[in-house]
């Protein structure tokens, strides 16, 4: 199965891989459906029947992934449904606002309702997560960062979702950047030593440094560290920090940090807080679906 055309645009010109999204979805009906049917569905609902299946916000919060619930319906009705799409990712919604309309056949929207509300609500608990950080942190020069503390296989997605909230991707994969953590500098012998190898190997390569002392800073900006990680550093510690680098590199603080600190953490002049929670600890937004006759 494809997904319409306008929808596969759609999740084009939002930075996703329409056929990587599609495969997904089909692959969570399958598991919904384990080689059956919807036994409830086929029971009480005619074949032919058509209704009108309405998601409607039952929070406050931030959308993340209406074209992907609309990808949903569109796949499993194999292009037999209508959808509605009625506000944007990114769009902060009250209570209430019906956020998607599917209109098709009966049996087919009761199959996708889970699915849908599953990814839906998922992303849109991260992109209201994300959107309660960016808060705090303006008016400062901090921005929020996600991780790559991502759930397996969804992270593309998730990520989608922190920029619909507001923030910003930290790097995508192993692949395309260079994080030295701890456990690197162990095994190279130090922070000056794993910095080097990493930029002799992949001279093109952004490589950013994990650090956990003031003198560790100072080995790897003299080094050439292109954005290092404050990891666990006190308020005090991260201004000094700024003051020792002196617009050299990129910093980024991590580590313990809360929403409640934010705002103090964002005004010590860092550039960039990287909170994991966004995406491992976000809790799912409240979103319903409510089946209607047409």
């Amino acid at each position: 199965m494809t997904l319409s055309p306008h929808i596969a645009q759609q999740l084009a010109s939002e930075g996703l891989e329409a056929s990587k999204v599609a495969d997904l979805i089909l692959q969570t009906i399958a598991e919904d459906l384990d080689g059956g049917v919807d036994v409830t569905s086929v029971a009480t609902v005619p074949a032919e029947q058509r209704s009108a299946l309405d998601l409607v916000a039952r929070q406050n919060g931030t959308t993340a992934g209406v074209w992907v619930a609309a990808a949903v319906f569109d796949l499993q009705s194999d292009h037999d449904t209508t959808v509605q799409v009625r506000v944007q990712d990114g769009a902060d919604v009250s209570k209430g606002t019906v956020l998607l309309t599917a209109i098709g056949r009966t049996r087919d929207l009761l199959v996708c309702e889970r699915t849908a509300l599953n990814l839906f609500g998922h992303l849109s608990g991260v992109a209201t997560a994300t959107r309660a950080w960016a808060k705090e942190l303006e008016g400062t020069p901090a921005r929020i960062r996600d991780t790559r503390k991502t759930t397996p296989l969804l992270r593309k997605l998730e990520k989608y979702a922190v920029r619909c909230g507001g923030g910003v991707n930290h790097r995508m994969s192993l692949s395309d950047a260079a994080l030295v953590k701890d456990n690197h500098i162990v095994a190279a012998g130090g922070v000056q030593q794993a910095f080097a190898a990493v930029r002799n190997t992949f001279p093109g390569i952004a490589v950013e440094v994990e650090v956990d002392t003031l003198d560790q800073l100072r080995e790897v900006l003299d080094a050439g560290a292109d954005l290092v990680l404050l990891d666990n550093f006190t308020t005090d510690e991260m201004r000094e920090a700024v003051i020792i680098n002196d617009g050299r590199a990129v910093l980024e603080a991590s580590g313990g940090l809360t929403i409640a600190d934010a705002r103090a953490v964002g005004q010590t002049g860092v550039d960039f807080m990287a909170v994991g929670a966004l995406t491992h600890s976000a809790r799912v937004m409240d979103i319903g679906a409510d089946l209607r006759s047409i």
